[in-house]
Formats: structure tokens, C-alpha cells, sequence
């Protein structure tokens, strides 16, 4: 899973992802002519795979990861002229391929100005919008040239097009419509406004959460925190974090939070591979029927399928052992049918 941390400038995008990583990063990704931006891998918490691990006593423990791309700057505002459009372009390019967004909205005085958390958003939202709607017409303008030249083209693709045009030109992001947003024409575009959104209001360290109020358009997730606090805990040993977030009355990292939410918006579940040389977690979309699955191990195992030997993880517990479950009648064979469940324990069964 691979999300992207954006916002206007000054909304504190950089610390969000320190406190989310662990990182030390400074803010000046794509700032000062640097066009690196801040990258890292954040393995997913996940107590069953602890308890799998401390079952199965494995050489090695892989748990599923997500990675965090730090952005600075704006999509429609870095410098001017050539530098802008290359800024821009290159800002595009690495968000396209993100699964979701991380948007942080300021909720903290800066530089003597009040926060305007909602103003803040609707800004950030019309610029996805307005890039969106600049890519359809492009191509709509290509589309109409090449019919006038006896090209057919995709009928299919046009309608879908036009029908985002309305969309985006009424304002609208491509997300409200879920019709446009899982398009298979329209797949290879990645419309920005069509990624699933978190909002992530970043307060200060005295402010109570709950005292602003986002009017959000449906199906965008959001979270509060404290992001500077969350950066200087990230960055401390495990024992001390636990026993500051304790005393503060916070109860898990907000990376916990954030992949959680992470994970309910996009339909997300985790399945598990066991055995003495790996113990893994795998993650999916909830419904990828058990072949598909197999494929995100290796595609061979896609390919070949032949069976899935499963044990649900909670059986598993209850019975003790891999042997006890059998016993018990708990692992059964499933075919290509099967919809792989959240905490299934799978060994897929494969010719090639």
C-alpha cells in the first residue's frame, strides 16, 4: 500500500510524516530546486502475526507494509514558470501511483495567522479537481482530433470522459462518483480527485481535539492529532513513548490509527502464510477470491492454483496448534471461489 501525504504549505505535511514513520525528515522536498521527496516503509502492527510468530518460531517475521511519500509544496503552487510546470509534473508523478491521500489541514497557528482548517481543505480539493479537469480536456481534445482523422477509438472511453468533465467542471471530485472512480477505461488516467482521502487535522499540543468541525464530502475518513507531539514520541524508545502517551491519555500511536483507517477506507484485510522459514502477512482487497491472492505472493502460484488449505487464525488460537485445528475439523480445502476472509491462514496449493 503506497499513500501520499499532501496539503498546502505550512499545514505540517513533514511532521505528520515523521510522527507517522519514526523519521527525522526536513521540510524542503521539492523546495530550493530539491526534488526528493521524503520516503518511508512502515511495517503494519498486527498482534496475530506476533502470536503466529511466537507459535511458529520462524527465521523470519515479514509483516505487511505501507509506504509514506512526503510531498512539499502544493500541487498548483511551486515557483513559477518552467521550474513550476517541472515542480508540478514531477509532484504528479509520484502521487498518481498512491493508493489514497493523507491530507493535513493546519488546525494550529502559524506565523501569527488563526487556522482555517475548512477554507484550507475546499483550496486543496479544488486544485485536485482543477489538475483532473485539465487531463480530461487534454485528452478529450486528443479523442475528438482522432475521430475527425476516421479513428474509432474506445466509444466507451469518451462517454466515461465526458461524463468526468461534468463532474470536475461542476466542481466535484471524481470520488463522488464511484461509477467514474473504478472505471477500468479510465484506470491508466489515476485521477487524483478519484483517490480515497484521509483528512488528517493536525492540532497543536494544547489544543482539545473536537474543536473544529469539517464539513467533508461523504466517503472522506478523518482523524485528529497532535502532530509535533507525535513526532518527538515516534522518535523515542518503544518503553518511554508508551509511558508519555500514558500520561497525555493517548492510546496508541497515531500510526495505529492512521493504518486502521487506512485500511477500513480502501477495503482492505490481511491474510497469513506460516511455516518454519517465514511467517508473512499479505495484505488484499476484502472480496479477492483465493486465486488472486495466491498471485500476490507470486504470479506462478496464480497461474497453477489448484487448492487453498485454510485455517481461519482465530481457530487456530482455540485449537493450539496447526494439528489441533485439523483435528478439529477446522482446515478445510477451498477453490477458486473462495473469498479470502480477514486472519485466514492459507497454503495454496499450486502447479506450474
Amino acid at each position: 500500500m503506497e499513500i501520499g501525504i499532501v496539503g498546502l504549505p505550512g499545514s505540517g505535511k513533514t511532521t505528520i510524516f515523521n510522527a507517522l514513520t519514526g523519521s527525522e525528515a526536513e521540510t524542503s522536498a521539492f523546495q530550493g530546486g530539491k526534488k526528493d521527496p521524503n520516503l518511508a516503509l512502515v511495517k503494519v502492527p498486527d498482534e496475530r502475526l506476533d502470536r503466529l510468530a511466537a507459535m511458529y518460531k520462524p527465521k523470519k517475521v515479514t509483516p505487511a507494509q505501507v509506504k509514506y511519500i512526503d510531498l512539499g509544496g502544493s500541487i498548483s503552487s511551486s515557483g513559477s514558470g518552467k521550474a513550476k510546470q517541472e515542480a508540478m509534473d514531477e509532484i504528479l508523478r509520484l502521487l498518481r501511483p498512491c493508493d489514497a491521500l493523507v491530507h493535513v489541514v493546519r488546525g494550529f497557528e502559524f506565523a501569527g495567522q488563526g487556522p482555517t482548517p475548512q477554507e484550507d481543505f475546499e483550496q486543496f480539493e479544488s486544485e485536485l479537481i482543477l489538475t483532473d479537469l485539465m487531463s480530461v480536456e487534454k485528452r478529450l481534445e486528443r479523442l475528438e482530433k482522432e475521430v475527425k482523422k476516421g479513428k474509432k477509438g474506445d466509444p466507451r472511453e469518451l462517454e466515461l470522459l465526458k461524463a468526468a468533465h461534468e463532474i470536475l467542471d461542476g466542481g466535484q471530485a471524481l470520488r463522488t462518483s464511484e461509477e467514474i472512480a473504478s472505471a477500468p477505461q479510465l484506470r491508466g488516467y489515476t485521477f487524483l480527485s478519484a483517490k480515497p482521502v484521509i483528512v488528517v487535522l493536525n492540532i497543536g499540543e494544547d489544543d482539545e481535539e473536537g474543536n473544529f468541525r469539517l464539513e467533508l464530502p461523504e466517503g472522506i475518513s478523518f482523524l485528529e492529532i497532535k502532530g509535533s507531539i507525535e513526532m518527538e514520541l515516534a522518535q523515542l524508545p518503544e518503553d518511554e513513548a508508551e509511558e508519555f502517551r500514558r500520561d497525555m491519555g493517548l492510546e496508541e500511536p497515531a500510526i495505529y490509527r492512521l493504518i486502521k483507517e487506512s485500511y477500513r477506507l480502501l477495503g482492505l484485510i490481511s491474510f497469513f502464510t506460516v511455516g518454519e522459514d517465514e511467517v508473512r502477512a499479505w495484505t488484499i482487497r476484502r472480496g479477492t477470491l483465493a486465486p488472486k491472492a495466491a498471485g500476490a505472493i507470486h504470479s506462478d502460484m496464480e497461474k497453477g492454483f489448484i487448492r487453498a488449505e485454510v485455517v481461519h487464525y482465530d481457530d487456530l488460537m482455540a485449537a493450539g496448534s496447526y494439528h489441533g485445528a485439523q483435528k478439529a475439523g477446522k482446515v478445510r480445502l477451498e477453490g477458486k471461489d473462495y473469498p479470502v476472509k480477514d486472519g485466514d491462514i492459507i497454503n495454496f496449493r499450486f502447479n506450474v
